[in-house]
C-alpha cells in the first residue's frame, strides 16, 4: 500500500516545481515508509510514497512505460490488484514484456493494452493516477467499493490530487476552509459520495474515473451495484458464497512481507482468520498470525449493553485455539486512550476531527501501531455486516420502516451519550446547529441515496425496502468504516485488506433475496451457513457485537479534565462554537459520562482548528 499525489498544470512548466511536489509527497510518508519518488514533466508532476508489499525491490514508483526513448505513460499507484498474475499472463500473450514482478506494472501495461476499459479487468483495492504525455491527459481511478481513498482539487488550469487531503493542503495555493455544508458533512453520521468537507476539494467516488484535459475535468462511472434477478436456490447460493470466499481470501494472502489477520471473535473476523489459516496451511506457510484488541480489565469487568452483549476476548481465544493461530492480544490502558497525543495522531491521520466512533478511533490506531511492529499486511472482517445484513437495525421493523438512514433511526452515533446530552452535538452552540440544520442535511442525503438505488421491475414490499437498506449501507455507511480503517492503518504503515469488499461477492449477495439472507431467522444466515464447518459452535452462533469501546469511567473523567483546560484558555478556537451552559453541565459532577461523545467532538474540533489553521466560513 502506498500514498500518491500530484499536480497537473497546463499553464505552467512543472519541471521547476520539484520543491512543491516533494512537500506534497512528504505528507504521504506515513502511507509509504519504505521509499519515495517524484517524476516531473512539463505539465505533470507525480509523487509517490511506497509501502513495499509485492516485489519489494522492483515495484518503485512513479513507474514509467518507456518505448523508443519516449515515455508513453507514467503511473503513481496505491493499492493491490489481486488478479495481477492472471492479467500478467494475458498481457504477455498480447506481446507485453515485464521488467518487474509487481502488480503496479500490470496496471500500467493493462492501460496500454485496453485503454480506459482496463478497469473492467481489475480485481482489487486501488487508487491511482495515469499521465499520458502523448495526449497530455490525466486519468484518476478509484476501486469499485472505495476501499482506497483519492481526493482531487480542480484548479483554473488543471488539478491537484492525493490519497489524503493533507497532500493537497500542502500545496501553497490551497488554504484549508470549511463552509456550513462542509461542517454539516463533518457532523452528520453518514457519507455523501464525493464530498470532501474542505472547500474546493472533492473525493473521487468509488467505481469512478476522472479524466483531466486542457478543457477541464470530466467524471465517468465504470462500475456500480446493479439489480439482477437471483436464480440460484439456497444450497447453490450457500455453495457459491463459500466458493467465492475461498478464492477471495486465497488471492489476498499473496504478499512478500509478514501477514496476519485482525480477530475479534465475531463471525466475520473468525471466518477470515479460519480461511486464512486453511489457505496458509495448504500452501505450507502456516500458522496464521492473529491479533485482537482488549482493554485493561475489560473482560473481567465487562458490562453488557444493547449494542455489545458479550466481550470479545473469550471468543477470539476460542477461534485462535480452534485454527491453531499464532495469536496475540494487544491490551490498551485508559491512559493510552485518553492521551491527547494519541487522539491528535488520529486527527492528523484523518485530516478531520469527527468520525463518530469516539475512543474506538484511538484504540484502532494504537492496535495497528502495535501490529505494525510484527506484520505489514492484515486481513480484516470489515464490511460483512453491510454485505450480509448483520447489524441489529437491519432486523428491527421500526428502524427499517423509518424515513431516514436506519442507523440514524437506531441512534448508533449517540451510543456513548447519556439521555438528554444531545449526542455528539450536545456541546455545540444552538445557533450554530440551527445554521447547519443537520436533520435537513441528513434528510437531503437520504433522499439522494434512495434515488440511487437500482431496482428490479415489479419489486415491492419488504424485498424492495431491504434492497434499499442494503444499498444505503454499501454506498453510505460502509464508506465511513473503510475510510476510518484505511486512515488508522496507513498512519502506521500497515496495509489492511478487506476480503468481504470483493465486488464479485458484494454484487452476488446484494441480489440475493432478503428472505434467503435470513433463512434461519438470524442475521448473516448465508455467511454462517457457508462457513459453519470452519468455526467453533460458540463463535458461529455468537450474536453480533461491534468493535469494543472502553468502559473505564476514568476515560470520561480524563476528557472532562481536558475540556476544562480548553475552556480556561481564552484563545481556544473552539470556544465560539460551544454552548457555555451545556459545557458547564458537562464539567459538573458525574455528568461528564453522559457528555462523553460530545466532549470528544469539542476537543477534536479545537485541535483541528488550531493545528490545521482551518478557516470556518459559516
Amino acid at each position: 500500500m502506498c500514498g500518491i499525489t500530484g499536480w497537473i498544470s497546463y499553464d505552467q512548466d512543472l519541471t521547476t516545481a520539484r520543491g512543491t511536489l516533494e512537500a506534497m509527497t512528504a505528507t504521504m510518508a506515513c502511507r509509504g515508509p519504505d521509499a519515495g519518488g517524484v517524476w516531473l514533466d512539463t505539465h505533470a508532476a507525480l509523487g509517490h510514497r511506497r509501502l513495499a508489499v509485492i516485489d519489494v525491490e522492483g515495484g518503485r514508483q512513479p513507474m514509467l512505460a518507456e518505448h523508443g526513448g519516449r515515455t508513453p505513460l507514467a503511473l503513481t499507484y496505491s493499492g493491490e490488484v489481486y488478479n495481477y498474475r492472471e492479467l500478467r499472463a494475458e498481457l504477455r500473450s498480447h506481446g507485453h514484456a515485464f521488467r518487474t514482478d509487481s502488480d503496479t506494472e500490470v496496471v500500467l501495461r493493462a492501460y496500454l493494452q485496453w485503454g480506459e476499459a482496463f478497469t473492467e479487468h481489475l480485481n482489487g483495492m486501488y487508487a491511482f493516477a495515469l499521465w499520458d504525455p502523448r495526449t497530455e491527459e490525466l486519468l484518476l481511478v478509484r476501486d469499485r467499493m472505495g476501499i482506497k481513498p483519492l481526493y482531487y482539487h480542480p484548479t483554473a488550469d488543471g488539478v491537484l490530487f492525493g490519497s489524503e487531503p493533507k497532500a493537497i493542503l500542502a500545496h501553497p495555493a490551497v488554504r484549508p476552509a470549511v463552509d456550513a455544508e462542509g461542517l454539516a458533512e463533518l457532523m452528520a453520521f453518514t457519507k455523501t459520495p464525493g464530498h470532501a468537507v474542505y472547500k474546493g476539494m472533492r473525493e473521487l467516488r468509488p467505481g469512478h474515473i476522472a479524466r483531466v484535459r486542457r478543457e477541464g475535468l470530466t467524471l465517468r462511472r465504470y462500475w456500480a451495484l446493479e439489480a439482477d434477478e437471483h436464480t440460484d436456490d439456497l444450497p447453490t447460493t450457500v455453495s457459491r458464497i463459500r466458493e467465492l470466499l475461498e478464492d477471495i481470501v486465497a488471492r489476498q494472502l499473496v504478499a512478500d512481507v509478514p501477514l496476519c489477520t485482525l480477530l475479534s471473535g465475531g463471525l466475520d473476523s473468525s471466518v477470515i482468520t479460519a480461511l486464512a489459516a486453511k489457505g496458509l496451511a495448504g500452501a505450507g506457510r502456516g500458522p496464521v498470525r492473529s491479533f485482537s484488541v482488549d482493554f485493561t480489565g475489560h473482560t473481567e469487568n465487562f458490562r453488557a449493553d444493547a449494542l455489545r452483549p458479550t466481550p470479545d476476548g473469550p471468543y477470539a481465544h476460542a477461534l485462535a485455539e480452534h485454527v491453531r493461530s499464532d495469536h496475540s492480544d494487544i491490551v490498551l490502558d485508559t491512559a493510552d486512550l485518553a492521551d491527547p497525543a494519541h487522539r491528535d495522531a488520529v486527527l492528523t491521520a484523518r485530516d478531520l476531527p469527527v468520525a463518530g466512533f469516539g475512543d474506538g478511533d484511538t484504540s484502532l490506531y494504537l492496535l495497528f501501531k502495535a501490529i505494525r511492529q510484527q506484520s505489514t499486511v492484515a486481513l480484516s472482517g470489515e464490511s460483512a455486516d453491510e454485505v450480509f445484513g448483520g447489524y441489529a437495525w437491519f432486523h428491527n421493523p421500526e428502524h427499517v420502516a423509518a424515513d431516514t438512514f436506519p442507523w440514524i433511526a437506531a441512534r448508533v452515533a449517540d451510543h456513548f451519550s447519556g439521555e438528554g446530552s444531545g449526542g455528539r452535538t450536545g456541546l455545540l452552540d444552538r445557533g450554530l446547529l440551527a445554521k447547519l440544520d443537520l436533520p435537513g442535511y441528513t434528510d437531503a442525503g437520504y433522499r439522494q441515496a434512495l434515488a440511487d438505488v437500482p431496482r428490479l421491475p415489479g419489486e415491492s414490499g419488504r424485498q424492495k425496502r431491504m434492497r434499499e437498506i442494503s444499498h444505503l449501507h454499501l454506498t453510505r455507511f460502509v464508506q465511513m468504516l473503510l475510510d476510518r480503517k484505511d486512515r488508522a492503518s496507513m498512519a502506521t504503515g500497515l496495509e489492511v485488506r478487506v476480503p468481504f469488499c470483493d465486488h464479485r461477492l458484494v454484487s452476488y449477495v446484494f441480489n440475493t433475496p432478503w428472505a434467503m439472507k435470513t433463512f434461519d431467522g438470524r442475521e448473516k444466515s448465508l455467511l454462517r451457513a457457508a462457513t459453519r464447518d470452519l468455526l467453533p459452535a460458540a463463535v458461529a452462533d455468537r450474536v453480533k457485537s461491534p468493535y469494543p469501546s472502553t468502559q473505564d469511567p476514568r476515560y470520561a473523567a480524563a476528557l472532562r479534565a481536558e475540556l476544562g483546560r480548553v475552556l480556561a484558555d481564552p484563545g481556544a478556537p473552539v470556544r465560539p462554537l460551544l454552548d457555555t451552559a451545556a459545557v458547564s453541565d458537562a464539567l459538573s459532577g458525574d455528568a461528564g459520562e453522559s457528555f462523553r461523545a460530545a466532549t470528544e467532538v469539542a476537543l477534536g474540533l479545537n485541535t483541528w482548528l488550531a493545528s490545521h489553521g482551518v478557516r470556518l466560513e459559516l
